[in-house]
Parts: structure tokens; sequence; C-alpha cells
């Protein structure tokens, strides 16, 4: 379990395989957050790991102590009751991809209802789309899968009229998988992504020294710096 006390200077960090954001390269994680993570601990003389697993897996490794954080992540009361969020890092947003040669017209979120829509989950984006069932959609037949991949090929081979996903993982997703006749559709929310510290274990004084060491950053022009080279925007500070 991580010691807040023992090792209070010492944080460790779990994410999942989810590009353009997070992923492995060359047996370590890379991506826009594991860069800035990498240049605040450097500037707070904070010892910091950083592993990609399975998400279910992640979470719970900070839920009991195993880690400290998570990224990258949306906001949610559900996830505030037991993380202290970062300073926003990068803005995105959720909405719906659709296979070229099975579907065209569509312009609008209310288009897709009556539609069978594929997403990632249990996560923050399917519960996006579980919200949007309650409300826009009730029409909407959902079918989840253990990752976006499986999504996005089910749409490939026509099983699914769209897919529900983050723009630059579904976009990601294509390119990787050279997944052909599919395009980013419509726009439903944009959202910022976070890291996440677990408030149970880990040291608050040092998770503070953490985010003003990024808001430093932030105001300097550096976070921006690093994006930059992903073709990301920086969030404005809350």
């Amino acid at each position: 379990m991580v010691n807040d006390q023992a090792n209070a200077a010492d944080l460790k960090f779990n994410t999942q395989e989810f590009a353009p954001f997070n992923y492995s390269e060359n047996k370590k994680v890379g991506g826009p957050a594991a860069d800035i993570i990498r240049r605040i601990c450097t500037d707070i003389k904070a010892s910091c790991t950083m592993t990609s697993l399975p998400w279910r897996r992640a979470q719970d490794e900070v839920k009991s102590g195993k880690a400290n954080a998570l990224f990258v992540i949306g906001w949610n009361q559900e996830r505030a009751n037991w993380l202290h969020f970062s300073p926003p890092i990068l803005n995105t947003e959720y909405g719906f991809f659709i296979n070229t040669q099975a579907m065209s017209g569509v312009g609008k979120v209310e288009d897709f209802d009556g539609k069978k829509i594929g997403t990632f989950g249990p996560s923050n984006t399917s519960r996006s789309l579980d919200k949007l069932s309650e409300s826009l959609l009730r029409n909407i037949r959902i079918d989840m899968t253990p990752d976006d991949v499986a999504a996005f090929k089910k749409l490939g081979s026509n099983r699914l009229d769209a897919v529900y996903s983050n723009r630059e993982a579904g976009r990601a997703i294509i390119r990787n998988h050279k997944i052909e006749n599919m395009d980013y559709a419509v726009t439903h929310k944009k959202l910022k992504y976070y890291i996440g510290f677990s408030k149970q274990y880990t040291n608050e004084a040092l998770v503070n020294q953490f985010n003003e060491q990024f808001i430093k950053l932030h105001q300097q022009g550096v976070i921006q710096n690093i994006l930059d080279p992903y073709k990301m925007e920086a969030s404005e500070l809350d």
C-alpha cells in the first residue's frame, strides 16, 4: 500500500492504453499527460512512476492505495468524492463516428435516435451516452464494449450504426488500425481532462505542490508547448 507519510515525495500514477492521450512506448508510458507529469515531478523533486493497466485495475489500485493517481480522466461527481483533481490539462470532446458507406446526412445529435450505438464502458464516455439516452436519444440501443477498438471494428463491419467516443481517441484508432470509410460526424459535448489523486492515500501537501507547479507552468506557456507536438490545446485554468 502507498505510504503517504514515509514516502511523501513519491507518487505512483496509473493510466490505460488510450492513444493519443496515454500509451505504452518503448516500455514506458508516453503521451501529453505523461510528459506534463514528468516535467512537474522533476521540478518539484518528486519520485514519480507511471504504469499502464486495464482501466478497471488501474482504478482499483488507486482506490486500494497501491497507487496514488489516475490520468487522464474527465470530471464527475462520483470521482470527485474520492479524488483530488488537478487543474484542467487539455480540451477534448465526445461525439459520434459513422461508417460513411452506410450512413450520411447526419448533422445533429438527434439524427442518431433509434440507432444502435457502440461505446467503451463502463466509463465516463458510456455514462455520457447513458444520459443522452435518458433525454434526446430515448430510442437508441447501446452496445457497450470492453475497449474502444472493438466498437470501431463493429462499426467498420456495419454491426453498429455509430460509435460514441472521444474525438481524438477515435481518430487514433481509425488511423492505427487502418479502418476505412469512417469519419467523425457530430460533436455532442466539449470536456476537459484532468489528473485525479486519491484523497485517502496521497499526501495533500504534495498534491497542492504538484498543482501549484502545473499552474506556474501553464502561466508561463510551458504546458501548451508540451501539448503542441500532439496538436492538442491546453485548457484555460478554472
